[in-house]
């Protein structure tokens, strides 16, 4: 049976232009566009979705983030189409999808992996002040990962680990990453962190410039639940949004979601429900991306004359 498409595009990027017409055609030859809506943040209307089969996403890496957070809930597989730069999360691009279009969209069985998103939550050690403003509430979901970040004035932060309950170490730092195994490539490899096969069923916490050489990055359970106490932030300063990026100790989802954090604060993170599930490449292969275009264990480029 022909396979029915929602289209979600980031016209942002230049590329899209070029390729959007492409792509309608190569599905609407052998299925239909039941939607087709902007690559945004804005809540899909389950009716916009509605007879949908599959979820195509045209974009980057930074899209098909977004589009996972976005599109949680309506259970359905998203194919990724890089027109960026990297690609590493999206498996097809262009060539790839005129070559393979015959069995994506002519209802022919997809090739799916899910890979889970964590539910990231705050609560506030004072959510009604006597003074100011009360601190708006948070919740986000994050493929890649949840980071805590000092932020501005960049004063050493200090912050408590709590594991399934039980109390964990302590760290003085920059803050701490807690990532899901797709996203161990992601800031966690930038600040230590290792490189995690993405069907491992754990998380990685790793610390950012901790004030010790004790604390190391640590894997844990995927089901497990970490609560991260803030003991002390850094404040915004009064002419700036506590919760706009980069002022005072902030809670970064996947990069892209941000909410300001206050010394007292816990942020609770654990496992989704419901994970999100991609269409693969059944002729990619993830070990030979991360050698080819994250250069895993490249050796030194030699000169010519060397």
């Amino acid at each position: 049976m022909p396979r029915s498409v929602l289209l979600l595009v980031n016209r942002d990027k230049p590329e899209v232009a070029g390729a959007l017409d492409e792509v309608r055609s190569l599905i609407t030859h052998r299925g239909r566009v039941t939607a087709e809506l902007d690559a945004d943040s804005s809540p899909i209307d389950p009716a916009r979705a509605s007879g949908a089969d599959l979820i195509v996403v045209l974009g980057g890496d930074g899209t098909l983030l977004s589009q996972s957070r976005r599109c949680a809930d309506l259970g359905l597989p998203m194919l990724g189409v890089n027109l960026g730069k990297l690609g590493f999360m999206a498996e097809f691009d262009l060539p790839a999808l005129r070559d393979q279009a015959p069995t994506l969209f002519d209802g022919s069985p997809l090739v799916t992996q899910d890979r889970p998103l964590l539910s990231i939550g705050v609560e506030r050690a004072d959510p009604a002040p006597k003074s100011g403003p009360a601190s708006p509430s948070c919740h986000a979901l994050a493929l890649n990962d949840a980071v805590i970040t000092a932020g501005p004035p960049f004063r050493l932060i200090a912050l408590r680990l709590e594991i399934d309950g039980h109390e964990g170490p302590s760290l003085t730092g920059d803050g701490v990453i807690v990532s899901t195994p797709i996203g161990s490539t992601a800031y966690n490899a930038s600040a230590g962190g290792p490189i995690v096969s993405p069907d491992a069923p754990v998380l990685v916490v790793t610390p950012l410039a901790a004030h010790t050489l004790a604390f190391r990055p640590v894997v844990l359970n995927l089901d497990t639940t970490v609560r991260i106490r803030v003991d002390r932030a850094n404040q915004p300063s009064r002419s700036s949004k506590s919760d706009h990026p980069g002022s005072g100790t902030t809670l970064v989802a996947d990069g892209q979601v941000f909410c300001g954090l206050h010394s007292g604060d816990s942020v609770l993170i654990r496992r989704h429900s419901t994970p999100a599930r991609f269409v693969r490449n059944p002729r990619g292969n993830y070990w030979h991306t991360l050698v080819t275009k994250m250069r895993w264990a490249a050796p030194p480029t030699l000169r010519p004359d060397a």
